[in-house]
């Protein structure tokens, strides 16, 4: 006799389905996430990288435009010291910072010496200063590592 939905059938007890996942679905689920996960954080980190790589050659840019508009105001003469783009704001505000993600801190600390040997590698920007060197008023990002691309980072 069948009194109903879950009542005695053949002298065994019968369950009423109830809605929701089993746990081999659920450990499908958790295992799929756990590989989306696996991909798609070192895209993430990649991704930064790749803008703190750009942010360091937009501020490299904006820098060597300052140098270029003072060696314009100034006829012909570049600064001896990059401190000379921010004062009164005129040129710059302040200096940027260099990013070289990985290898060096973020710092807007300058190198000042002749041509590349003013490159350290030690973060930050290096300046040449030197008046009558061939690079006189050339800045670099003071990093010999690469990039993203496998560019060296002082070729900007």
């Amino acid at each position: 006799m069948n009194g109903g939905g879950g009542g005695l059938q053949g002298g065994s007890r019968a369950f009423p389905a109830r809605p929701g996942f089993t746990l081999i679905e659920l450990m499908i689920v958790v295992a799929i996430i756990g590989i989306l996960a696996a991909i798609a954080i070192p895209k993430f980190a990649e991704l930064i990288r790749k803008s703190n790589e750009g942010a360091s050659k937009g501020s490299l840019s904006a820098i060597r435009s300052a140098l270029s508009i003072y060696y314009g105001d100034m006829e012909g003469l570049y600064p001896v010291d990059l401190s000379s783009l921010t004062g009164n704001g005129k040129y710059l505000t302040s200096i940027p910072k260099a990013k070289a993600p990985s290898y060096h801190a973020d710092s807007a600390s300058i190198s000042q010496n002749s041509g590349t040997t003013s490159i350290t590698d030690a973060g930050g920007w290096a300046y040449d200063n030197t008046p009558g060197d061939a690079n006189f008023g050339t800045l670099w990002v003071n990093c010999t590592h690469t990039d993203t691309k496998g560019s060296r980072w002082t070729i900007y």
